[in-house]
């Protein structure tokens, strides 16, 4: 097989539902649009009953989407990643200072008249993904163990240096530059609690499944025969997140759709130069292709669930760092599709596995 037929054989394996990914999604973006033109006060009656900050009705497509994208991860083979020092290291320095920084320094060049905005984008820039960029990687073909590790890394980090980082870059850093501060006020339980019910519960229940029904029917049955039935769910799960999620707040955007765009392009170069620098330091550093992916989608992806509860909690859910953060999924989730598509066709470049161009789902031997 060439290098050059992966990329098709792989697009050629997606379920209709997959391949159509773009078409649903925007579909599901217009239903939530329409619901929530049509039922104005439909996202205050979601919103009523909330668990750790965010709509139980949004949850429970979180929890759905995540699920069977966790239960495919072989957690059996994460210790062998646990070791490779400099992939965990290249992840973190991406994720937690080139990313922030990013993010921080686009805003205040393309909005430097628009502060609540701004400060809305720095919001996202420091709320790393922990739920979306499971489906992006597995879409693909990214390591799901590299990308396992990797978002439980970025949920600890996450608890521990949000705040101290979401000070520094609304408050200390802009005094440094003689524009505007925010102060920023969230409380490190509430993001551990947020992280420990989104991720943790559909984590355990994925490995738990994987270790009692493989003990009980054999790997053969589980993956050949339980994944294909399972694993569409987590599209369906997140294209009924969406519909939720524009029925609650996309009024916010019919209403400021310059706006919307003003918000837009920094997001949408963010996502760009995130993942090109993602895929270039793991080329330099030859990672296999399955790694590399997943390290980049972890890099450019956003938590804009939790973004949009710390704006809303912080600053008012009427704020201009709300819209901000509600704008986000509307940007990533086309930006990230494209990335996909980018990612298959870049696997070319990087090292083979086991006579595989590309690589594949296998640990790379990566020197401590």
């Amino acid at each position: 097989m060439t290098q050059s037929a992966v990329p098709a054989s792989i697009t050629r394996r997606l379920s209709t539902l997959d391949r159509f990914l773009p078409l649903w999604i925007f579909g599901a973006m217009g239903l939530g649009l329409l619901l929530g033109r049509l039922f104005p006060d439909l996202g205050a009656l979601l919103d009523r009953v909330q668990v750790a900050g965010v709509s139980v009705p949004i949850g429970l497509g979180l929890l759905w989407m995540m699920y069977p994208v966790l239960a495919k991860v072989r957690y059996e083979s994460i210790g062998a990643h646990v070791a490779h020092r400099r992939l965990l290291g290249t992840s973190l320095v991406l994720n937690w200072v080139v990313g922030p920084v990013v993010m921080f320094a686009l805003a205040w060049w393309l909005l430097p008249d628009l502060p609540a905005y701004r400060n809305g984008l720095v919001i996202v820039g420091l709320a790393r993904c922990i739920a979306m960029v499971l489906i992006w990687n597995n879409l693909a073909d990214g390591s799901g163990e590299v990308a396992a590790v990797l978002v439980a890394l970025n949920s600890i980090f996450q608890v521990l240096t949000y705040s101290l980082l979401g000070y520094f870059f609304l408050t200390v850093v802009p005094g440094w530059l003689g524009g505007s501060t925010a102060a920023l006020d969230i409380s490190m339980l509430d993001i551990a609690r947020s992280v420990l019910i989104f991720l943790g519960v559909p984590l355990l229940a994925g490995y738990w499944t994987r270790r009692s029904l493989i003990r009980r029917r054999g790997q053969e049955w589980y993956e050949g025969s339980f994944l294909p039935r399972i694993g569409p769910t987590a599209l369906l799960g997140l294209l009924y997140t969406i519909v939720l999620m524009f029925a609650m707040q996309g009024d916010r955007i019919l209403d400021r759709p310059g706006d919307v765009l003003r918000i837009a392009l920094p997001l949408l170069l963010y996502f760009l130069v995130m993942f090109g620098v993602a895929l270039l330091v793991t080329w330099r550093l030859r990672f296999q292709y399955a790694d590399a992916a997943a390290v980049a989608f972890t890099a450019a992806g956003n938590n804009f669930e939790l973004a949009i509860a710390v704006a809303i909690g912080t600053f008012g859910i009427a704020s201009g760092e709300a819209v901000a953060a509600v704008v986000g999924p509307l940007i990533e989730v086309p930006a990230l599709i494209g990335l996909v598509y980018v990612a298959l066709w870049a696997r070319r470049f990087f090292p083979a596995t086991r006579g595989i161009p590309g690589g594949s789902r296998e640990p790379s031997p990566l020197p401590d």
